[in-house]
């Protein structure tokens, strides 16, 4: 069976379909919305150490969890010793796995040797890993590409270096630095990866609906799934995707009155954890949220001229009753 609990260190989850960490996306509106459609684990946007270690305010509020359903991952990111150190002590003092970040692939990341950079750097790489395993008291996991190029196909050796330090899961994105979002993810590189450690392996990339979920089960034996674009404006896909491995049968999606719905409590969700300001953030979920129906290309130019969540609701209301 594919949908199974996974145990990751002391913490078991319900079941092994994991929401992605991402930056700019998986506020804690986000994840409550989709723990909502029974996901396994949810994961916090990466949080900078070398902020957390001066202290920085900003950083340290992308960890508000109050009021969510435990667990969740905390991701951390960074390439000097002393501020993962740090980040790891103060993160494990109220999360239940901290990731390690070694997957991101964009130029403000890698530019410090964040990121995906450290695929470039294995020793480094691998001291990273050891301090932060060392300074946290809760399951380390780690996010990390195929490589940083085809030239640099790495994932092997860093899944065997992460088991040796006492990682206690790992999530491989079958595609190189290079490559960012283009392609198709690499499936062979992810089967290799999970025949190669004993410890759990978690398949991610391309997985956006209950097809592509099973084949990323069947073709690399993963003991999980970790989804990231598949989930935008669609936190449905975590309710049909278990229910079609489960069943073998699709769930009918869900109706225009459940989105609104669902829509309504993401922008209550949203407003009171960051206030007004979370309007324009919500201008991009709602433009994914809408993405198919008809007219939603026009609706979406209306609502980015929106400000107010007044004006927005009336906006969503009108638009859904016209459908």
């Amino acid at each position: 069976m594919y949908i199974h609990k996974l145990k990751i260190g002391d913490i078991e989850l319900e079941n092994n379909l994991i929401l992605a960490p991402m930056a700019g996306i998986t506020d804690k509106a986000f994840r409550m919305i989709s723990k909502k459609f029974g996901v396994g684990l949810v994961c916090t946007e990466m949080g900078s150490a070398r902020a957390m270690f001066h202290n920085d305010q900003k950083t340290k509020r992308l960890f508000d969890t109050e009021g969510e359903k435990r667990p969740v991952s905390f991701q951390i990111f960074g390439s000097d010793e002393e501020s993962m150190a740090y980040a790891a002590k103060y993160v494990s003092t109220f999360a239940d796995i901290i990731d390690i970040n070694m997957g991101c692939p964009a130029p403000k990341v890698v530019k410090n040797g964040d990121g995906s950079k450290l695929l470039l750097d294995l020793p480094k790489a691998k001291s990273i890993m050891e301090t932060v395993v060392k300074n946290s008291s809760v399951p380390v996991t780690l996010k990390f590409r195929a490589g940083w190029d085809k030239d640099h196909i790495v994932a092997e050796d860093v899944a065997k270096i992460a088991e040796e330090v006492g990682i206690s899961a790992i999530t491989i994105h079958g595609r190189t630095r290079s490559e960012y979002y283009l392609g198709k993810a690499d499936l062979e590189i992810i089967k290799k990866v999970k025949e190669s450690v004993n410890i759990p392996v978690i398949g991610n990339g391309d997985v956006i609906d209950e097809i592509s979920a099973k084949e990323m089960f069947q073709k690399t034996g993963v003991d999980g799934i970790m989804i990231g674009r598949g989930a935008f404006g669609n936190p449905w896909i975590f309710r049909e995707i278990k229910y079609y491995l489960e069943t073998g049968k699709f769930l009918e999606k869900p109706s225009n009155k459940e989105k609104l719905e669902i829509i309504k409590e993401h922008i209550d969700l949203a407003i009171k954890e960051k206030g007004d300001i979370a309007i324009k953030e919500l201008r991009k979920h709602i433009a994914w949220y809408v993405k198919g129906l008809k007219n939603s290309s026009e609706f979406r130019n209306n609502i980015n001229k929106i400000e107010t969540r007044k004006e927005l609701e009336k906006a969503l209301e009108e638009y859904f009753e016209s459908l």
